[in-house]
């Protein structure tokens, strides 16, 4: 691949480059930043030049995301069960109950199958000191950002289609098939086809483009609140034809607004009833209700004791070393050094509520001292790891250019193994040294090559 772009003409990459900028303007292919104040809608930007992992360092990635997903399933389950890990101490009970996400609704509810995470995004980041690959955060409530994954290997296959022909690329686009079979295998009614629909907060949120581009690929309904209704606790759609039973929602509406009756009132996203429609076992819904439980970044600091204790499993992928600010060392410790570490909410994301001690000033850090001190519980902080850097192009010099990635692979789970697409996400910052790799904080992607042999 690089004798390739080597030999490639500046004018013919550039052209291609805009081809591909222009696909993503046509099909509206957008995101939307809400830091801003403005809730900006942006062309996603993509990178050409694609990030390459051989098969030997995937085969380890999958083993320890599997391991992992099938971990947080097994402690929600868990912990809306039995509540054996909070009897046998290994995870402090008030660090759950205190958690935002935590819903006590769910408590003793029987979930369809027993899967809580039908769809989980694990991101990592590899230590460019060690080669390691560590994981960052998990994403168990609704994670974004696969239609970017489908869309540009779309684009790449177009823009250099002999490339994949020699380097045998594994392929990505089964993902919609294997996840219209998880929601199919949800459904409470057997027999009959089920109805699927995907809720989504409407045309203002930032991940629209990626609802609709699910719904159309695997041929489902993409419906708003307001275009269901429940009767009797069961859910129903809207139709010209009049209404039409729902069986399995794939939702991508957080918890919070879901049901105005039974979480905030002033939802008007959400659908009344929802929940009593799911307590009587008459909707399956992906991913559960209370997944969030699972990817706090303070509970995140235990997912390693979650694999040992339910698993008997040295975790094969290890966490970023956290320190948690609800306790009273630890906190010491933070603020002692601060300019040194990151700090991060621990119910944010898309890279909001975070300190980056060692690029921030006086003014930014003494902020942040007083917010720990005043709620050490919503913070966590870790070290500033060295993310490994792939070549990208720098449109200011036209040639190619070290810039800092991550990686956010998908993970769907059936209740017995988990499926994992070859890749995911390879999230870049675009600007030269910055380790700020999240779109609406100013990055971009690349298309994510696994492989199939390391030759």
């Amino acid at each position: 691949m690089y004798e390739k772009l080597a030999n490639m003409p500046l004018e013919i990459f550039e052209e291609r480059r805009k081809l591909a900028d222009l696909s993503y303007l046509v099909q509206g292919i957008t995101f939307t930043v809400y830091s801003d104040g403005r809730g900006t809608e942006r062309l996603f930007p993509f990178d050409l030049v694609p990030r390459i992992i051989p098969r030997s360092e995937w085969d380890t990635i999958e083993r320890g995301l599997a391991q992992r997903v099938t971990a947080l399933n097994l402690y929600l389950q868990d912990i809306y069960g039995p509540q054996r890990i909070l009897k046998d101490k290994i995870i402090p009970r008030n660090l759950v109950y205190s958690c935002k996400h935590f819903r006590r609704e769910m408590v003793g509810l029987q979930v369809p199958r027993d899967i809580y995470v039908h769809i989980a995004g694990i991101d990592l980041v590899r230590d460019s000191r060690t080669g390691q690959y560590l994981v960052l955060e998990d994403n168990a409530r609704s994670p974004s950002g696969i239609s970017y994954v489908l869309e540009n290997r779309l684009v790449m296959r177009r823009t250099f289609p002999r490339a994949f022909e020699v380097c045998e690329v594994m392929p990505v686009d089964h993902y919609p098939n294997e996840l219209a079979k998880i929601l199919r295998s949800i459904s409470p009614r057997t027999g009959d086809r089920p109805v699927i629909v995907l809720l989504t907060p409407g045309l203002y949120n930032s991940a629209y483009f990626e609802h609709c581009f699910l719904a159309q690929e695997m041929g489902i309904e993409l419906v708003e609140g307001r275009d269901l209704v429940v009767v009797d606790d069961v859910v129903y759609m809207k139709t010209i034809h009049g209404l039409t039973r729902v069986d399995v929602i794939y939702r991508r509406v957080d918890d919070d607004f879901l049901d105005p009756l039974a979480f905030r009132a002033d939802s008007l996203v959400g659908v009344p009833g929802l929940m009593n429609a799911y307590r009587a076992g008459n909707i399956g819904m992906a991913n559960a209700v209370g997944t969030g439980v699972a990817d706090d970044k303070a509970i995140y600091a235990y997912v390693p004791a979650f694999i040992k204790y339910y698993m008997g499993e040295d975790p094969i992928l290890h966490n970023v070393e956290t320190h948690l600010c609800s306790d009273p060392d630890q906190l010491a410790y933070v603020l002692d050094n601060l300019k040194d570490l990151v700090v991060k909410a621990v119910g944010e994301s898309g890279g909001y509520g975070m300190l980056m001690g060692p690029s921030s000033d006086k003014k930014t850090i003494e902020d942040f001292r007083e917010r720990l001190i005043a709620d050490p519980r919503n913070y966590i902080a870790q070290p500033v790891i060295p993310l490994s850097r792939c070549p990208s192009f720098d449109p200011a010099t036209g040639s190619l250019s070290p810039r800092h990635v991550d990686l956010r692979p998908y993970c769907l789970y059936d209740g017995e193994k988990v499926t994992i697409v070859p890749g995911g996400l390879t999230r870049v910052a675009l600007q030269r040294g910055s380790l700020v790799v999240n779109s609406s904080q100013g990055g971009g992607s690349k298309d994510t090559w696994v492989l199939r042999g390391d030759e």
